[in-house]
């Protein structure tokens, strides 16, 4: 081969080497090429850089920048839509651009004045609106007390983009579209005619019977309810017409007459429930607390709630048996102290007796051991209907956000809150070992929550434990008949007296008996239970 030939593969060979080099050192670089589009462009007559004509070494791969990601409008409408499902005004207004000073007075004074109990809420498909704009329609249901049926409506949330951030735009109209303009909304009560309601038996309600807010007809009439726009008295929804005249119930006018004779002379607010254990049907509701609170308010329920409390030791491991500590007081590791009502020290003593005692500080200490992992709510939630739920009856549980929290749930107090008619479903579930929920009807509805057996080891521990509360315990002076098992509950409030509480059965009766601010629980409410019993 010729020198001139040599020479010219040779240079060919540089060539191909050197323009390799340049791709490889090309794309080895940093992927700078994100930011080209915000960049300036080079000028036209810059000339691009010579390739390199020596093979450089390869340069250490730099970490590709990471690139924050701003949360879609998505993220702040569910945030927005689940605070306010859960009524947590402060979060939502944390949500909101540009919001008016008295958005969280808004919202308080709407749900107080419409008697709103619980909002639910679904989203539906967001439409984006350029770059920095969308909305999102949703459906809603309020549940107002009295109503008798749910009051639906829909609106739209409309989102912005403001300083990086979705924002919700938060106008009236986006609690109810009839807000719009300055429009408002009303309750209206109006007392109209009504056919006569009956008792299972077909008889008419006893005199004063103390069940006018449940039933219609015991008069002659009866209260309905009606939210209405502002100023056009557009109704938006009202109360359901009821059934024919002489439509029977499943009150019980034996069982009803008991109840409300049971009140007579009580000064103070209170109500009994009863149910059949075995069906769940209400059997009798009296009530002087006044608006459905028998069914719907929800109160502490003090010491009744160790019933639950217990059966999630006893799921846990613990039996009617076992030794326990009871003292006079008890501070969780690092957090509050407690006391009982007696403030000597029991020593240890089996689990049976600290419950007839009602020892708080049993409950705390075994609760903070055991059950920190979140096993007291669940087993209120799952199996004691400690929750969110179609039915009768209201209570409800929060997750402990400390230990201390943990402590005072375990005894029925800080987020744990339940109605009278919630308390009776406790006790019909130890009494029959299944926890179902109340009717008013032949049948549960199809909605209706699933029946949860307690299990049989744990149904029989709390029948021992709440028989040994009248036999031996704090209920053991109030003159119950023989039979009854049943557990006090004394409610803490703060500034006022406690709530007095007693729960049981006795043959096909579970029950509750709530006296608000009436003091201790074996002294005010289970003397009237054994009133009410005794009428039967």
């Amino acid at each position: 081969m010729g020198v001139p030939r040599l020479a010219g593969l040779i240079a060919m060979v540089v060539a191909v080497v050197a323009v390799g080099v340049y791709g490889v050192v090309v794309a080895l670089r940093p992927a700078e090429t994100r930011s080209v589009a915000a960049s300036p462009a080079a000028p036209e007559d810059e000339a691009e850089p010579e390739p390199a004509t020596e093979s450089p070494e390869e340069p250490d791969a730099e970490p590709t920048p990471e690139v924050t990601q701003t949360q879609g409008p998505e993220d702040t409408a569910a945030r927005y839509l689940d605070a306010w499902q859960a009524r947590d005004n402060l979060a939502m207004l944390a949500l909101v651009a540009d919001p008016p000073t008295d958005f969280i007075a808004r919202h308080e004074r709407f749900d107080a004045e419409l008697r709103v109990l619980s909002i639910s809420l679904t989203a539906g498909e967001l439409r984006r609106q350029g770059e920095d704009a969308a909305e999102l329609p949703f459906t809603g249901v309020r549940e107002v007390a009295g109503l008798g049926r749910p009051w639906e409506f829909s609106s739209v949330l409309r989102l912005a983009l403001r300083d990086g951030e979705w924002k919700v735009l938060w106008s009236p109209e986006t609690m109810h579209p009839s807000l719009k303009d300055g429009g408002s909304l009303r309750l209206r009560e109006k007392r109209v005619a009504r056919p006569a309601t009956l008792t299972m038996e077909g008889r008419p309600f006893p005199r004063n019977s103390r069940a006018g807010d449940y039933f219609t007809g015991l008069d002659g009439t009866a209260v309905e309810i009606a939210i209405e726009e502002v100023p056009s008295g557009r109704v938006l929804v009202r109360s359901p017409e009821t059934g024919p005249e002489g439509r029977r119930t499943t009150i019980s006018l034996r069982v009803q007459r008991a109840a409300a004779r049971a009140l007579d002379g009580v000064a103070e607010p209170a109500a009994i429930v009863a149910v059949d254990v075995e069906t769940r049907q209400v059997r009798a509701v009296a009530d002087t607390l006044g608006g459905k609170q028998a069914f719907i308010g929800l109160f502490p329920p003090g010491s009744t709630f160790k019933v639950v409390t217990a059966a999630a030791l006893l799921r846990g491991g613990l039996t009617p048996q076992s030794p326990v500590p009871c003292p006079g007081s008890y501070t969780i590791p690092g957090g509050r102290g407690f006391t009982n009502a007696d403030p000597a020290d029991r020593g240890t003593v089996p689990l049976t007796r600290a419950f007839a005692l009602s020892c708080n500080t049993t409950f705390v200490q075994q609760t903070y051991e055991r059950l920190r992992d979140g096993g007291l709510r669940s087993e209120a939630a799952d199996r004691f209907g400690f929750r969110e739920k179609p039915g009768l009856s209201y209570c409800r549980i929060r997750p402990h956000q400390s230990n201390d929290e943990l402590g005072a749930d375990a005894i029925g107090q800080n987020s744990v809150q339940a109605s009278p008619l919630c308390m009776a479903e406790v006790a019909a579930a130890v009494a029959d070992g299944v926890w179902k929920p109340a009717i008013m009807s032949a049948e549960p509805s199809a909605d209706a929550p699933p029946p949860v057996p307690l299990g049989e080891d744990v149904a029989a521990g709390l029948r021992t434990m709440m028989a040994a509360v009248v036999s031996e315990g704090t209920a053991a002076s109030a003159g119950l008949p023989a039979g009854t098992a049943g557990k006090t509950g004394t409610a803490e409030v703060a500034g006022q007296r406690p709530h007095a509480w007693f729960i049981g059965y006795r043959g096909s009766l579970a029950f509750a008996v709530f006296v608000r601010n009436a003091g201790a629980g074996g002294q005010a409410a289970a003397p009237l239970a054994a009133r009410f019993l005794a009428a039967l």
